[in-house]
């Protein structure tokens, strides 16, 4: 009985401890806004949100357009090797980054495409290159067939928006489950961030504690938890037919070793779009432009300048 009850102790005590770890309240935007929102860091106003976006670089505009639970900074070295032949805008979408959620709690395609629509035409920006990541590459995609008038190119990198038949990613699922999304409101392990993105990386090593720790304050910015498991379930509406109507040049980029979403949805995305080419990198996962970022922004730039796409 004695050991049993040591045994039940120290149960006790670990299950205590990870959850003394592991609760953190929310980060007040303020404080994140020290950390990650300096110059060129600007704040727009659009349907109550306070947008977090940046604008560098003179040329052709490019809007950047991040995955879910990213934000702008993905683009951080895109936006290096890209911003002296195009004006990059980029932004962190409703539900992420320093934007945080939307009021009315809408994440579904036509919400987001809307979204961009209102924020590039309060920066007067009506013709453009478009590229995006994940989430962000389903955005820019619909926003392609539902604006075709303003987009002159398009880049998918590991797009999401085919129909999965095994699901969304283990996150996401846990995110859909009620009990579990109560406890992730409060109870955030930065280890799960940490493992999320290893997940998405290939090389593991390049997944550092600055990167780990970016992701992690984003996560617990004021509201991004909640948004997050709204997001989650969100009911996912098929909308990969449209992927046909796309007439404008398009380059593909894909990560090969992609767990989130395979290669097989980078094959069909060629295979739907006419006018497309598509390049698959033997050494990332599902954020190329983050892994690799200087071999995809350079093969992004010769398709954007090529004068015969």
């Amino acid at each position: 009985m004695k050991l049993l009850r040591r045994i039940v102790l120290i149960v006790v005590l670990g299950a205590s401890g990870f959850l003394f770890l592991s609760y953190h309240d929310d980060i007040p935007v303020e404080t994140l806004k020290a950390l990650y929102g300096q110059q060129p860091s600007m704040f727009v106003d659009i349907d109550g949100m306070s947008v977090h976006y940046r604008i560098e670089g003179e040329g052709m505009p490019l809007v950047l357009i991040h995955g879910t639970a990213a934000s702008l900074h993905t683009w951080d070295v895109w936006t290096e090797q890209l911003k002296s032949d195009f004006k990059i805008i980029r932004f962190d979408l409703p539900a992420f980054g320093l934007t945080g959620p939307s009021p009315d709690g809408r994440y579904s395609l036509d919400f987001y495409a809307g979204f961009v629509d209102k924020l590039l035409n309060k920066l007067e920006v009506d013709s453009f290159h478009v590229a995006g990541n994940s989430l962000g590459g389903a955005i820019a995609w619909y926003y392609t067939v539902k604006y075709p008038e303003k987009v002159n190119k398009l880049i998918l990198v590991d797009a999401s928006g085919h129909p999965k038949e095994d699901g969304p990613p283990l996150i996401f699922k846990l995110a859909q489950n009620a009990a579990f999304s109560s406890f992730f409101k409060s109870f955030t392990p930065k280890f799960i961030i940490e493992n999320n993105l290893k997940a998405v990386y290939h090389d593991d090593a390049k997944v550092d504690q600055a990167l780990v720790d970016r992701y992690f304050h984003m996560a617990l910015r004021e509201g991004n938890r909640q948004a997050f498991v709204d997001r989650a379930n969100e009911k996912f509406t098929d909308h990969s037919d449209l992927i046909r109507n796309i007439t404008v040049p398009t380059l593909i980029q894909w990560g090969k070793h992609d767990t989130w979403v395979p290669l097989a949805d980078g094959q069909l995305f060629q295979n739907k779009i006419h006018d497309s080419r598509l390049i698959v990198y033997d050494n990332a996962g599902h954020v190329p432009m983050e892994e690799i970022p200087v071999i995809t922004a350079r093969d992004a730039k010769a398709f954007l300048q090529d004068q015969n796409e």
